[in-house]
């Protein structure tokens, strides 16, 4: 492995954007995407394809829930209704095992997500994870997607 890229996995920082603290009811998280310090291995905590959302935290490492549909849900194939699903776990402070602490240098902040909707900013990745996830067919339609209020 290259200087650089030991570096990078030992010192890291998270967005000035992302949110800090665990959001309440309806309240701002962020959306991320694996990078490239990420194990996708077969004994990896998070599954390709899967909605991932969280906050930062003191120590410079993320919280993150995440849904990757395990079970094959029909309701949750596309992957705007993983990452609300995910979210929705988040703000409940729901148990769960589909959580995880990770080093920031292992997620790509994409946009966020509150209880209006999904603000995508970087679409580009979140492109390349769902191509390599092979889960181009789950992508969003829109940058913006809204929730439909009861």
């Amino acid at each position: 492995m290259s200087e650089a890229a030991t570096l990078s996995k030992e010192f890291t920082t998270y967005s000035k954007d992302t949110p800090t603290e665990r959001p309440g009811r309806d309240g701002r998280a962020a959306v991320f995407v694996p990078t490239e310090f990420m194990d996708m291995g077969a004994s990896a905590p998070i599954r390709k394809g899967a909605g991932i959302v969280g906050f930062g935290n003191p120590d410079g490492t993320l919280t993150v829930y995440f849904e990757a549909n395990r079970f094959d849900e029909s309701s949750l194939h596309k992957w705007e209704n993983k990452v609300r699903k995910a979210y929705d776990r988040l703000v409940m402070v729901a148990p769960t095992v589909s959580k995880a602490k990770l080093n920031a240098s292992t997620m790509e902040l994409v946009g966020f997500i509150d209880g209006a909707g999904i603000q995508i900013r970087h679409p580009d990745f979140l492109a390349a994870w769902l191509k390599l996830s092979d889960a181009l067919d789950t992508a969003p339609e829109a940058n913006v997607i809204t929730f439909n209020r009861r």
